[in-house]
């Protein structure tokens, strides 16, 4: 699974990261960016990381 973020509406608040670092980051530009594929042991942490988001810009796809 492959998951993303859309920079344009990110603000850069840290849960995803918090949520799921093994997945999430924030990048050099200063926006949380998605650096690694999501496994099966991660789906969850993912799946909440996106749930959690207070703008919704993270989706995550087969």
């Amino acid at each position: 699974m492959k998951a993303s973020v859309d920079k344009s509406g990110c603000i850069s608040c840290g849960l995803c990261v918090t949520t799921c670092p093994e997945v999430f980051r924030i990048g050099s530009d200063g926006m949380a960016e998605a650096y690694a594929e999501v496994t099966p042991a991660l789906e969850d942490s993912a799946q909440e990381a996106r749930d959690s988001c207070p703008v919704s810009v993270i989706s995550i796809d087969d």
